[in-house]
């Protein structure tokens, strides 16, 4: 079964969105660096791209992400016309405020009083979207949670007397074309958990971390990951854990074992670690789309 969230609010989002992108320069589009390309929308491009609006790119909660694989992306991303990547950590108001100058060059037409620079943030639920409003703006003015999508109205605020600043509402599409893709947006918490099944979740990021950071998950855990698959990787962590049901006769809680993985993998505790990497993905997309 693949996985499919876009909750009611999103379709007028998303009309909000392709009216506001007339009256807009520059789209600063916020990625998940653990995933750029699995948290890219492809709606945001097309209605970026028929406006014909430049995009800068923040591979956001790069703190988290595995640098190497980072710099590939931004290399990925800077070969393409009309877009400027930069991988940040918008929790970080140094640089939070390297944004709007990134953002300039993409229209040095729009710098002055008379023609603000008006930018506007867009991407999927939960990437960091309202953080970097709040830091960019020095106030709380947008909600923030680590649920995926707070957000639910766009908000326009002055940056500086030649700077506006819009926020959008954290946008998906109808489809996820890939599994793959469903999975790795819930594994980085993108997707709502009314969605998901935490256990396939967590037996999906178990099997990318055997097949990429064996050490990292090895560490964390004191396993030896040897011959294991995803769900022996969670039973591991439920022995190691102390995940038991209650009157089972010491049964492993899988559940709470799974959650255990997917909370510590998000919070950063296996360490910097990437689901994705430009070659993965190139290989991904020549598999047929497996939606149903």
């Amino acid at each position: 079964m693949s996985i499919q969230w876009f909750p009611g609010h999103m379709t007028s989002a998303r009309r909000k969105a392709a009216e506001t992108m007339e009256f807009i320069d520059v789209v600063i589009e916020v990625l998940d660096a653990r995933a750029p390309e699995a948290s890219c929308n492809p709606m945001i491009r097309e209605l970026r791209e028929h406006r014909q609006r430049p995009c800068l790119k923040i591979l956001n909660k790069a703190d988290l992400a595995d640098p190497v694989v980072t710099q590939a992306w931004l290399d990925f991303y800077n070969k393409q016309e009309g877009v400027k990547a930069a991988a940040l950590s918008c929790k970080s108001a140094s640089d939070a405020a390297k944004v709007p100058k990134l953002c300039q060059p993409l229209a040095p037409h729009r710098n002055s009083t008379l023609k603000q620079l008006r930018m506007m943030i867009m991407g999927i639920p939960n990437v960091g979207k309202s953080t970097l409003m709040n830091m960019l703006l020095k106030r709380r003015v947008a909600n923030v949670g680590d649920e995926p999508a707070v957000t639910k109205s766009q908000q326009c605020h002055s940056l500086n007397e030649r700077m506006t600043l819009t926020d959008s509402p954290g946008l998906m599409w109808p489809k996820i074309e890939h599994h793959s893709d469903g999975l790795t947006l819930a594994a980085i918490h993108a997707i709502g958990r009314n969605a998901v099944i935490e256990e396939e979740i967590a037996e999906f990021l178990a099997d990318t971390l055997l097949a990429r950071y064996p050490a990292q998950l090895a560490g964390r855990f004191d396993l030896d990951v040897a011959g294991l698959d995803g769900i022996g990787v969670i039973e591991a962590v439920a022995r190691k854990r102390g995940c038991l049901l209650k009157g089972k006769g010491g049964a492993l809680d899988l559940e709470k074992a799974a959650m255990i993985l997917l909370t510590e993998y998000r919070a950063g505790k296996l360490g910097r670690i990437s689901l994705e990497t430009p070659e993965s993905r190139k290989a991904m997309l020549k598999q047929k789309p497996d939606i149903s």
